[in-house]
């Protein structure tokens, strides 16, 4: 499953059709629109430096939903000029992960480096994440990974003393004002709802930008005759 945001743009993605998802039209197109994760984005970040330097090491990506993990990875494999190969550890098995890495291997002939996008990556049992080392070791893939759980306790640790763990934060009530924002300034339209309303919706998105746009999406599609307030919420 796709992480959407920490982060989001003003406009939408190139030829993308007005009836996509409101989380969909509003990805980022770059770093520099992600928010809530300034701590890694910004210059003096982990990531700020990765990019500055113009290498990539692998790192974990640990945080809650809807923090804008998948977003951070795709965006950084296009900072640092890498082709994007995403994986679902849900949904992928043993031959999928053959796949690509002979895929990458290619690809690694021809110049190209590719970032190895793991979502969920604790999904994977000890014996398939002990596969990635060699790929990791011998520079056919950066290895990103995503997860909602603590790596301490779900990855190996001889995969962790090879990746860097970065923590991204719950989004903050500042930064998922930047979404409504950024919303109405997509669509042209004021959020339905008034200014206590506004507070309550914030409030139960509890850091999770992606359920705030899409229940910023859900009140869009309503026909109100005038905003609702907190209790109509």
């Amino acid at each position: 499953m796709a992480d959407l945001f920490a982060s989001d743009d003003l406009s939408a993605a190139d030829g993308q059709a007005d009836t996509a998802p409101l989380a969909d039209r509003l990805r980022p197109r770059t770093l520099a629109d992600v928010v809530g994760q300034e701590h890694l984005t910004g210059p003096d970040g982990a990531i700020g430096r990765m990019v500055a330097a113009g290498r990539l090491s692998s790192i974990i990506l640990w945080g809650p939903p809807g923090t804008g993990k998948t977003t951070t990875a795709r965006l950084l494999a296009d900072a640092v000029g890498m082709r994007f190969a995403p994986i679902s550890a849900v949904f992928s098995g043993v031959a999928d992960l053959k796949k690509l890495f002979a895929s990458a291997k290619d690809h690694a002939r021809r110049g190209e480096k590719t970032l190895l996008f793991v979502d969920e990556i604790h999904r994977f049992n000890r014996a398939q994440q002990d596969g990635f080392l060699p790929f990791v070791e011998d520079g056919t893939v950066t290895l990103v990974g995503a997860t909602t759980e603590n790596p301490s306790f779900e990855l190996n640790a001889a995969l962790l003393s090879r990746a860097q763990v970065l923590i991204l934060r719950r989004l903050d009530a500042a930064a998922l004002e930047q979404l409504l924002d950024r919303a109405e300034a997509l669509t042209g339209r004021p959020v339905p709802i008034d200014a206590a309303a506004r507070e309550a919706l914030v409030a139960s998105a509890d850091g999770d930008g992606r359920f705030l746009l899409n229940q910023v999406e859900t009140l869009y599609s309503i026909d109100l005759p005038e905003p609702l307030d907190a209790a109509g919420l």
